[in-house]
């Protein structure tokens, strides 16, 4: 016995019982809450893939929350799908703020330890994680100053470091303000258009480009529902009028796919608008003034 064991001993029956962990118990516990969780993914995969509406409304969710995945995603928008920041209850207690009475935790899913596959290769397990939104704590949201971003600004940010080529031209096919030449790896933007125009048209462009570059067999008639998503998602981040996105035509796929073939899908989008929305972000950040800097501070 180490100089501390006896703190841990138990006390006498009236204020322990001398029982041993049930890690069998327990892990059962624990295997339970993840099937549960994976069922409300599940089930809520099949919602937004036939809804244009709870479709729109998983875009919105990633829109606040980038950098979440496909999946936890659909769980913030199962439970609390106005979340806007999330913490677990440690982080919540370091920052100073306490949960509010009689809120329900937010099940969310974390990469664990890594596992052997039957085949022999390895995956990554995935366990539970309870988070609270903010506006279930005491915290207060921080009033920074909303930075004055000029419609170049976001254009240009848009661009930053772009995978492809930028061309602008006078004219292109019809109702088309850009499009995506991928012999040319160019992307051709018709001149004159206004801002919101050029934004909305280029960003679903670029995410022709990006998925061009990451989808082994991309061709665009199969990628113009993700780009179009991917579009609406950058969009929405950066204040950019969305009500011309219509979603009420779900891709027919998805009505024969199981949840998981869908989720990957959902995944190839939500990857491709964190890409661009960080480069966005970094392009911004570099460009910001030493006094809008000390502002945020």
């Amino acid at each position: 016995m180490s100089n501390f064991d006896d703190l841990f001993e138990a006390r006498g029956q009236e204020t322990f019982d001398n029982r041993a962990f049930d890690k069998d118990a327990w892990a059962e516990k624990k295997q339970a809450e993840r099937d549960e969780v994976y069922a409300l993914a599940d089930k809520t995969t099949k919602e937004v893939s036939t809804d244009g509406e709870h479709y729109k409304a998983f875009l919105d969710v990633k829109a606040r929350l980038i950098h979440y995945t496909a999946t936890n995603t659909l769980l913030v928008l199962a439970q609390k799908p106005m979340a806007t920041q999330l913490r677990d209850f440690d982080a919540w207690k370091e920052a100073g703020a306490s949960i509010r009475k009689e809120e329900t935790h937010i099940k969310i899913l974390e990469p664990g330890g890594s596992y052997e596959r039957a085949d022999g290769s390895v995956g990554t397990g995935f366990n539970v994680k309870h988070v609270f939104d903010i506006a279930q704590t005491t915290a207060k949201p921080r009033q920074r100053p909303n930075p004055v971003r000029d419609d170049r600004q976001l254009i240009a940010a848009l661009i930053h470091r772009a995978p492809v080529q930028i061309q602008g031209v006078d004219e292109l096919p019809s109702s088309m303000g850009a499009l995506y030449d991928r012999e040319q790896d160019v992307i051709f933007v018709r001149r004159g258009m206004e801002a919101g125009d050029i934004f909305r048209s280029l960003s679903k462009e670029l995410a022709h480009a990006e998925l061009a570059y990451t989808t082994p067999d991309y061709n665009r008639k199969d990628a113009a529902f993700a780009a179009y998503s991917v579009s609406y998602v950058v969009c929405r981040r950066y204040g950019i009028d969305v009500s011309g996105y219509d979603f009420n035509r779900m891709p027919e796929r998805f009505r024969e796919a199981d949840s998981k073939d869908i989720r990957a899908e959902l995944s190839i989008i939500c990857d491709t608008a964190k890409e661009i929305t960080g480069r966005m972000h970094r392009a911004l950040e570099q460009n910001k003034t030493p006094k809008n800097k000390e502002q945020e501070r």
